[in-house]
């Protein structure tokens, strides 16, 4: 039945893909491979990979026996993903262009061209899975909780879920470049890309001064005292401890600074000492431009688990005050560094629920008591 079924597979020559294409072929897909070229300016090979990627991509293709294309959506990414990224630094916020690709690019961009191809399906190295469960798509997290990539497509909706395979969402890493290894794919021992997609390895403050007027400014404590200068508040987020420029004034315990606040009408970095400064934690956080799964929105009172950053560990919280566009979320504890511009990421045990851009946060008397308060609001 699968031989029937065409799949275009997002090959962006690293292994993650290319194993995904060659599980597709073993299942009896018809599988076509595209390549996405997303960035052009200043695309040449001491910062950008694209072209040893494009030779890998194909090196893969012809090895499993399978066609593949190149398109260019660079027109695309920069203006659906690249505009909105200068204007969150520009108002002082740092934002995940990953989870505007993958909403913007390689789930809407592509779909749109591979269904033009005729495909049934598209599929990526993603890992994370897709189930269909009472006429709904539900995203799921991958089995291997150390790779889990559902915090970066909680944007996706209905129809591209119907249209999404995730051929690596059961295994491990460590099994992907087994089978590629085995299977003598010439991307078996590819180092994962790493950072931002379009900066790669150049220096990320000389990449964002080409587009935004670097405006340097004091670095001072919460109570106002000057303990150095930054080189504009775009080039910092919340919780960074490393460049700062003022590791040598310590205190007597000998504790680190940190960022805990942006000041942008003043131009001021606020800095704390300590990880666990008390101005660097919040229990409460606004949320905008909100994206659900389901088409729905989560239940007032229910408790869910949620993250602010990748990687992080599900917090138990409960989500209010939901309009069309914005909700508040209030955690059962104090989350360390919660960042304007990150994302918000709600999940219901394995199920990621959706969620939304990062608007505020602060400190509550008690996230324990907010949240029971919250509770007793809701109808």
């Amino acid at each position: 039945m699968n031989a029937r079924k065409r799949v275009v597979v997002g090959m962006s020559g690293g292994v993650d893909s290319s194993v995904a294409s060659l599980l597709l072929k073993q299942q009896g897909y018809d599988v076509v491979g595209l390549f996405m070229k997303n960035w052009e300016d200043d695309d040449t090979d001491d910062y950008c990979s694209s072209r040893q990627d494009l030779i890998d991509a194909v090196s893969v293709a012809d090895k499993i026996g399978i066609d593949i294309e190149s398109i260019n959506f660079s027109a695309e990414y920069k203006e659906r993903v690249f505009s909105g990224f200068l204007s969150e630094y520009k108002a002082g916020r740092t934002p995940n262009p990953d989870v505007m690709c993958n909403a913007e690019i390689k789930f809407k961009a592509f779909l749109d061209h591979a269904l033009a191809m005729g495909a049934d399906s598209i599929a990526t190295g993603h890992y994370a899975q897709v189930r269909e469960s009472d006429g709904l798509f539900q995203l799921l997290r991958a089995d291997d909780g150390t790779k889990d990539q559902s915090y970066f497509l909680y944007r996706l909706n209905q129809q591209q879920l119907s249209k999404t395979l995730f051929p690596l969402g059961k295994l491990t890493k460590v099994e992907v470049r087994d089978i590629a290894r085995r299977e003598g794919l010439a991307t078996h021992d590819k180092k994962d890309s790493t950072g931002i997609c379009f900066v790669g390895e150049r220096p990320f403050r000389d990449f964002l001064n080409r587009y935004i007027p670097a405006n340097p400014g004091d670095i001072c404590t919460p109570d106002g005292a000057r303990v150095g200068r930054h080189n504009g508040l775009m080039f910092y987020t919340l919780g960074q401890r490393q460049g700062l420029g003022i590791g040598g004034q310590r205190n007597g315990d000998g504790d680190a600074w940190y960022v805990a606040e942006k000041d942008l009408v003043q131009n001021r970095l606020v800095v704390v000492q300590g990880h666990d400064h008390a101005l660097l934690f919040s229990d409460r956080l606004t949320a905008v431009n909100l994206s659900w799964i389901s088409g729905a929105t989560p239940h007032c009172g229910w408790v869910y688990g949620a993250k602010t950053r990748y990687r992080q560990k599900d917090a138990p919280c409960v989500i209010s005050a939901v309009t069309r566009q914005s909700c508040a979320v209030d955690f059962a504890e104090p989350q360390w560094a919660v960042t304007p511009g990150q994302s918000v990421v709600v999940y219901e045990s394995n199920v990621c629920l959706g969620g939304g851009i990062i608007e505020s946060a602060s400190l509550s008397a008690s996230g324990a008591d907010a949240i029971r308060q919250r509770q007793e609001a809701c109808p």
